[in-house]
């Protein structure tokens, strides 16, 4: 396996085939790498907790259910240089929101590669904590007779019911009161969890996304995230547009439409199609 520095060195060389501000974005990446890990030994300090009140996040701050989010730091930003975002677009790199809001805070980023360090190092803990922080929650929105939301991928996308069903033999998708959504770029992750009653994935669209695909997981009642530079269109590949920032939860709540999320941070700069301004490629 290729460790991040030649990943990344590889790209640079092709860069006749990516634009400057990929490039950069990937050049800030490595910068960021090695000033954390430099000669890439990394010993992590088992957290206290991994979930995080959804409060401080705006979004999700506006959701109807106390919310409580799994953020780890995303890409290859780990000392390993695996990437835990495996379908992850250059345009979707480049524009990640991983240092938005309270993320740009350097206590919030080590924090991030810690709890990676943690999973990459030893994942069977770090799942059985994850389990346990749940059982916790779930007891207490029982006691209190509330749903609470979760969101196991804030800045990564893997598949943590999955995993925890594999290494531990348990679903904590049983778990009474709680309610799982995440995004994916992974379109088998999303077909294998639409059928969920508990867990709503919603497959994002990005600059290189196979439209067929894209279409069929509509067609299958799939939700699909669109990220828009200028205002919203009312429809996109011939299924509704509706307004995705209006809470972090829009998807618990619909079924087969576009959640169309405004450009932000990085994003509102983009030029790799990511951020959409041509709607004419998606109709057909």
């Amino acid at each position: 396996m290729r460790t991040l520095t030649e990943q990344t060195e590889i790209i640079l060389l092709n860069n006749d085939s990516i634009n400057q501000q990929i490039t950069a974005q990937i050049k800030a990446n490595l910068a960021f790498h090695k000033a954390i890990y430099g000669s890439g030994v990394y010993e992590y300090k088992k957290p206290k907790k991994l979930l995080s009140a959804g409060m401080t996040n705006s979004k999700t701050a506006k959701n109807t259910l106390d919310t409580f989010i799994l953020y780890l730091s995303p890409y290859t930003q780990n000392s390993f240089g695996i990437n835990i975002c495996p379908k992850a677009s250059a345009g979707c790199i480049a524009s990640c929101l991983f240092t938005a809001g309270r993320g740009r805070f350097s206590n919030v980023i080590h924090a991030r590669q810690n709890r990676t360090e943690f999973f990459m190092k030893d994942k069977k803990d770090f799942l059985n904590m994850l389990k346990n922080e749940l059982i916790k929650i779930s007891k207490n929105a029982v006691l209190k007779g509330q749903k609470i939301a979760i969101r196991l991928n804030g800045t990564s996308d893997l598949d943590f019911i999955g995993l925890i069903k594999y290494h531990l033999n348990f679903n904590i998708l049983d778990l009474p009161n709680l309610i799982y959504y995440d995004y994916t770029k992974i379109y088998g992750k999303a077909l294998k969890y639409k059928d969920s009653k508990n867990y709503f994935v919603t497959l994002s669209l990005a600059e290189n996304s196979n439209l067929k695909e894209i279409k069929s997981a509509l067609n299958l009642g799939i939700n699909v995230s669109a990220v828009f530079k200028n205002s919203l269109p009312s429809n996109l590949l011939g299924f509704p547009v509706i307004d995705g920032d209006k809470t972090d939860i829009e998807m618990i709540s619909n079924k087969g439409v576009i959640l169309g999320l405004k450009a932000k941070g990085k994003a509102k700069k983009d030029n790799t199609g990511f951020a959409i301004t041509d709607l004419t490629k998606y109709n057909f």
